[in-house]
């Protein structure tokens, strides 16, 4: 095994550690139907107890939560999930931190759009559409996108991520309505994507700098929430336009599929505004 191979399977089983303690002490007893018992100084269940409910010793469950690279697996995970009440996402994540594809040997090449898709960005005006990387940068973004969002090409180079807009930018805070639900669950789907890239630099540099910026990345990346890519609705607000309601669907791109392409239907008032909104600002 390679030293970057080595090291990445470490980052695996530490990032499965702490997930399985932030669950553990989550839930308590009767959450999992076990007595409360007396003297229970332990914050949520004990390591044997969420042992016996998987069924596997509390030796090799205690190895796990410290991180130690046992690779448990798929009938272990799925068990340790069913123990632990993880959903969908959280149950995906740890079977992906363990059994995913492995990381990249070097770090990955710059990303760009093909024009065509570039193209196609700009042709859905005045349907607000945006394309992100693998760590969320922003890689193009129509009219409309801008308008309602930021500007994304007058950003330096190293602001034009969705993340960084989010957590460190305070006109994110007035543009998203619910700024609090948003963030936490961007930066959900940002610890989804990185569990599928452990050995890549870009991760771990941009989760560094946001750490330094954010008091809420801080307080929310060790509670290990994983979100999936999902279309859903979003409400934004716009100093001319006032509140939107938009309804987006997440498309992925078959050339690359950690390019992800959100398109948002507005109703047929509010695509009207905004027309006129792009228009004016011409």
């Amino acid at each position: 095994m390679s030293s970057v191979s080595s090291a990445s399977s470490a980052i695996r089983a530490r990032e499965l550690g702490d997930l399985l303690r932030s669950r553990r002490e989550r839930l308590q007893p009767a959450d999992v139907g076990l007595p409360a018992g007396t003297r229970r100084r332990t914050r949520g269940l004990r390591r044997e107890e969420v042992a016996q409910l998987a069924a596997i010793s509390s030796t090799y469950y205690t190895y796990l939560e410290q991180g130690r690279e046992v690779r448990p697996s798929h009938q272990v995970l799925d068990a340790l999930a069913a123990a632990l009440r993880l959903d969908a996402a959280e149950r995906g994540h740890v079977h992906e931190l363990i059994h995913g594809a492995p990381p990249a040997e070097t770090p990955a090449a710059a990303e760009s759009l093909s024009p065509v898709v570039v193209s196609l960005v700009d042709r859905l005006d005045p349907c607000p559409t945006y394309v992100t990387g693998r760590c969320f940068d922003v890689l193009a973004a129509n009219r409309a996108a801008r308008a309602l969002w930021t500007d994304w090409p007058a950003r330096p180079p190293e602001a034009r991520n969705m993340l960084w807009w989010m957590f460190t930018d305070p006109e994110a805070r007035q543009v998203m309505v619910d700024w609090p639900g948003e963030a936490s669950a961007l930066l959900g789907r940002f610890r989804t994507a990185a569990a599928r890239h452990p050995g890549d630099p870009a991760f771990s540099a941009l989760l560094d700098r946001l750490r330094a910026a954010s008091p809420e990345v801080r307080e929310w990346w060790p509670q290990h929430k994983v979100v999936p890519l999902a279309s859903g609705t979003k409400r934004l607000r716009h100093p001319v336009l006032g509140e939107l309601e938009l309804h987006h669907v997440v498309l992925q791109l078959a050339d690359e599929p950690e390019h992800k392409l959100v398109t948002f239907t507005p109703t047929e008032r509010d695509q009207a505004r905004i027309s006129e909104l792009l228009r004016l600002r011409l």
